[in-house]
């Protein structure tokens, strides 16, 4: 049968998402995990790969397994197996075509980030850090520019391997709560590294480097040279997966609201 669970995870401790050879990725705990509770080989698939340092509060994944086992047994006993920064949060049963990452319609990101003059100590790689004063709402009108299917070239990763730079951006909201700056992206699918790129202009806008405009300028340039550095990955968190009603997953169920208001 396969199986669809959600779980959350701190990414400081991994070296991303995705099986390495050498062990250390989030992917590699999950499936010994698992395959301890199946007593068999599992192979997950997920419905979106995190970078080393970034968080997850709604990753989804799916895999198949012979074993007949509760749903308990894939939450709480396999929580038993994994470290304490990864823990699963639901599980259930879906159809055989169901697929983590091709059944998805829209994934969301949050990225947090500490605007203070001193660095995080509780906080501490749990959320991005700049020391000078941000005018939120400088950053908002030019998040506002990005919204709508465009190339993101300009803020596409290198080494980014997606078929196509257009996506289509379906929010980009900027709010201060207190000390903290919260961005929340969803969008169709994103392009590797887009968040934390699209986060590193906005910071530019918000400390008066540049006007707003000049995001929707490199927008339309769509030449990554151009654009502000890559920000830190400790403020992403992978924050959730849309799916079609049809599928009756749980997802947003349970979710916490830690550093994320």
């Amino acid at each position: 049968m396969r199986i669809a669970l959600t779980l959350e995870y701190d990414g400081s401790g991994f070296c991303g998402w995705q099986s390495q050879a050498g062990g250390g990725a989030v992917q590699d705990a999950l499936e010994s995990a698992l395959s301890l509770v199946a007593d068999a080989p599992i192979r997950v698939a997920c419905a979106g790969r995190t970078d080393a340092g970034v968080h997850a509060i709604g990753q989804v994944v799916h895999f198949d397994t012979a074993a007949l086992r509760p749903d308990t047994a894939w939450v709480r006993g396999v929580n038993s197996h994994l470290p304490a920064s990864v823990a699963v949060r639901w599980a259930q049963s879906v159809p055989d075509d169901f697929h983590a990452r091709f059944s998805a319609t829209g994934r969301r990101y949050r990225y947090v980030l500490l605007n203070r003059g001193e660095r995080p100590g509780l906080m501490a790689k749990r959320v991005g850090w700049f020391h000078r004063p941000l005018d939120a709402d400088a950053m908002q009108a030019a998040a506002g520019l990005l919204l709508g299917e465009h190339d993101f070239s300009a803020f596409r990763a290198v080494e980014c391997q997606a078929k196509s730079p257009v996506k289509t951006l379906r929010r980009a909201d900027v709010t201060r709560h207190g000390d903290l700056l919260v961005f929340d992206f969803e969008a169709s699918a994103f392009l590797h590294h887009m968040v934390r790129n699209i986060v590193g202009a906005l910071v530019y806008v918000g400390k008066g480097a540049h006007p707003p405009e000049w995001v929707g300028e490199l927008l339309a340039g769509r030449d990554r040279a151009r654009a502000a550095p890559t920000f830190e990955a400790c403020g992403l968190y992978f924050a959730g997966v849309d799916y079609d009603p049809v599928w009756q997953l749980k997802v947003g169920a349970g979710d916490t609201a830690l550093l994320l208001p």
